[in-house]
């Protein structure tokens, strides 16, 4: 079927170029030069890549030695090369060899994007056009596929590795790469402009919150609140935008559960980093083409309350989901942990009200939020600035009920004090003054804070 599609969807430009937007005259459509030396060497690979995939047997060299696979296909191209009467440089050469192991055994173009350390994204808005996210900047790369089809190919095999389908009736597919990548591709026809990828990558060695206060996106007085806080067992709501960083401060605050405690994880994909070994790790899944057989996050919630679970956490909440989950934290799952999409803790604090209507019924607001507070502990709200920086901004500890209206404290907050000249935001995070109440917690439980979490440089009140 999706052999199929590929050839319905194959576009004119069998070879495609780099192109290039020249001088434009204003109310003229756009014309565009052509990249020949790009063209020439796209054209090249293609043809190398249909003459290879003929003559190699794709199931026994994902077997083979790395090595013995790069002498293999660098000998295959050197015979390629000389039936088809082509001179090149060894340099050439060998970048030809590379970038085909790269389509026979990985993503293509794409792999270099992936073995770089530095890059966060790699954005691929269409064939023409990737960009990468280095250091919280995007930048636009060199990075080209053949055509559309090259593009939907690799699109495929990411997904179908996972036994995920992208085709016309589901043109958009959430899928992971084996190291736990996320991976989001949508295509024709809602993709307008042909298939659209975006990989967030995950580091190999995963942040601690050393880690994190070296980056500069916490101090050490706060991360040691937050040690306190998961070995106290306290529940744990991490709040921020898109690409605030949600997913690797859950992953650096789950470093400190004990070894002994029982984990069980919920995602759409599964992209945790748990460093412990007793952890069952559990995966939503997508309907089939006939519209059956769909396993929600919320089935996946109640499920794990059977496995006895000491905590559960859930890769973010995004729906009804919220009501269970909430329950859990109330329930004897201390320590539980999750994230959710808000830009303030107070928001934080609205999304999950919203999440728990979704589940229908009457169930009085003043209920829901009684609820929210009787369940959540502390919130951590995080946030990417201009500069590119992941900061914590906020982390508050939930009090109870006034009257209808849920409570909070804020212990330490970020304070900004302008832009550096190359931009950057300058602040940091300061303690408020205000004495937590889970303090008394985290005594009684014997965890040991530092003898300055709460007398340091910036203190106010």
């Amino acid at each position: 079927m999706f052999t199929d599609y590929l050839n319905r969807r194959q576009t004119t430009l069998t070879n495609v170029v780099q192109l290039t937007p020249a001088t434009v005259v204003k109310g003229a459509a756009p014309h565009y030069e052509i990249d020949v030396e790009l063209q020439n060497w796209l054209a090249l690979k293609s043809s190398l890549h249909e003459a290879m995939l003929n003559r190699v047997n794709l199931s026994v060299i994902d077997k083979m030695d790395p090595v013995e696979v790069k002498r293999q296909i660098a000998g295959l191209v050197s015979q390629l090369l000389l039936d088809q009467e082509r001179k090149l440089g060894p340099d050439r050469v060998k970048q030809l060899v590379e970038e085909l192991i790269f389509e026979v055994t990985g993503l293509g173009p794409l792999e270099p994007l992936l073995a770089d350390p530095t890059i966060n994204d790699i954005l691929v808005n269409n064939h023409q056009n990737v960009y990468v996210e280095r250091f919280g900047k995007l930048e636009k790369t060199k990075v080209r596929f053949r055509d559309e089809r090259h593009l939907l190919r690799i699109i495929d095999k990411i997904v179908s590795s996972m036994g995920r389908r992208v085709d016309e009736s589901q043109p958009w597919v959430d899928a992971r790469l084996p190291d736990g990548s996320r991976v989001n591709a949508i295509i024709r026809p809602c993709a307008v402009d042909g298939p659209s990828l975006s990989i967030r990558k995950f580091s190999a060695k995963p942040y601690s919150l050393d880690r994190l206060v070296e980056a500069q996106a916490l101090t050490h007085p706060a991360a040691a609140i937050l040690r306190g806080v998961v070995e106290a067992r306290l529940n744990v709501l991490i709040s921020g935008g898109t690409g605030s960083g949600k997913t690797t401060m859950l992953n650096a605050m789950s470093a400190f559960i004990d070894t002994d405690q029982r984990i069980v994880t919920i995602e759409d994909a599964a992209e945790l980093q748990l460093q412990q070994d007793n952890v069952v790790r559990l995966e939503t899944r997508p309907s089939s083409i006939e519209g059956t057989g769909a396993i929600t996050q919320r089935e996946l919630v109640r499920n794990a309350l059977r496995m006895r679970p000491d905590r559960i956490i859930v890769g973010e909440v995004r729906g009804a989901e919220c009501f269970d989950m909430l329950q859990a934290m109330n329930t004897g799952h201390d320590g539980s942990m999750t994230t959710v999409h808000a830009n303030t803790v107070r928001d934080a604090l609205s999304r999950l009200e919203q999440m728990v209507t979704m589940m229908g019924g009457d169930i009085p607001m003043v209920t829901i939020r009684s609820q929210i507070a009787s369940s959540i502990d502390i919130i951590v709200q995080l946030s990417r600035h201009s500069d590119g920086k992941r900061r914590v901004m906020s982390i508050a500890e939930v009090i109870g009920m006034e009257g209808d209206v849920i409570t909070m404290q804020e212990i330490f907050t970020f304070r900004q004090r302008g832009k550096g000249e190359g931009g950057e935001v300058l602040g940091e995070l300061v303690y408020t003054g205000i004495r937590p109440q889970f303090i008394e917690k985290l005594i009684e439980t014997g965890v040991k804070l530092p003898p300055d979490v709460f007398n340091f440089d910036g203190v106010t009140g």
